[in-house]
């Protein structure tokens, strides 16, 4: 007989509508490649953690976008509040040549953290988490990087691996950039929200299984 269910049907479900409204916009105004961000990613594997009720799905998304979206967080609400500019990563939500509904949905970025926090919460961490996502990441990287090239502008620089921001790197030649990227993003981004989550939820860690 199968257990009590921890995510309410009700969020499976306003997750999933969400995800129906949210995808065609980001499909028009930016096409499919956009998807192949993390962040962009992330939402369709939180799906799957919702209706699975899977601890592992949600750490690996916790290490894969969790310090970037805090980030994203404070760089939107700062500029909302304050009016100012800080690492310019929320740019394009001021943007008039993107439509506003574009632009209002990407306010999951708000919604994304305190969902992955509380599903770690409840379902317990994972510690799988960071080599499942340090080998998403050594796929998905080079995928960015060959199969859509920059120019012109460098208008599908996914996952930064021409240059930070989405400003092209010209210090080092781009094929070292992305082998920095591969070695740059386990170390600086997943590690540490690796060791914070296991601090975090060491009470609440997922059992490994068997064997």
């Amino acid at each position: 007989m199968a257990g009590p269910r921890k995510v309410p049907l009700w969020l499976k479900i306003a997750w999933t509508a969400w995800i129906a409204v949210w995808m065609p916009f980001y499909w028009k105004h930016y096409g499919p490649q956009n998807f192949l961000w993390f962040c962009d990613l992330a939402n369709f594997l939180i799906a799957v953690a919702l209706w699975t009720e899977s601890s592992l799905l949600f750490s690996w998304q916790a290490v894969s976008v969790l310090l970037v979206q805090l980030v994203w967080t404070v760089d939107v609400v700062g500029r909302t509040l304050l009016g100012s500019r800080f690492l310019g990563t929320t740019d394009y939500m001021w943007d008039p040549a993107i439509p506003l509904v574009t632009r209002l949905l990407s306010l999951f970025h708000l919604a994304v953290p305190p969902l992955l926090f509380w599903g770690i919460w409840k379902l317990g961490y994972d510690r799988r988490a960071f080599w499942a996502q340090t080998v998403t990441a050594w796929v998905l990287l080079p995928i960015c990087y060959f199969g859509w090239p920059p120019d012109p502008g460098f208008a599908w620089d996914i996952n930064w691996v021409y240059g930070p921001f989405d400003k092209p790197q010209t210090r080092i030649s781009p094929i070292l950039y992305l082998g920095v990227c591969m070695i740059a993003y386990p170390v600086l981004l997943y590690a540490p929200t690796h060791f914070a989550l296991r601090f975090l939820f060491r009470r609440r860690e997922a059992a490994a299984p068997a064997g």
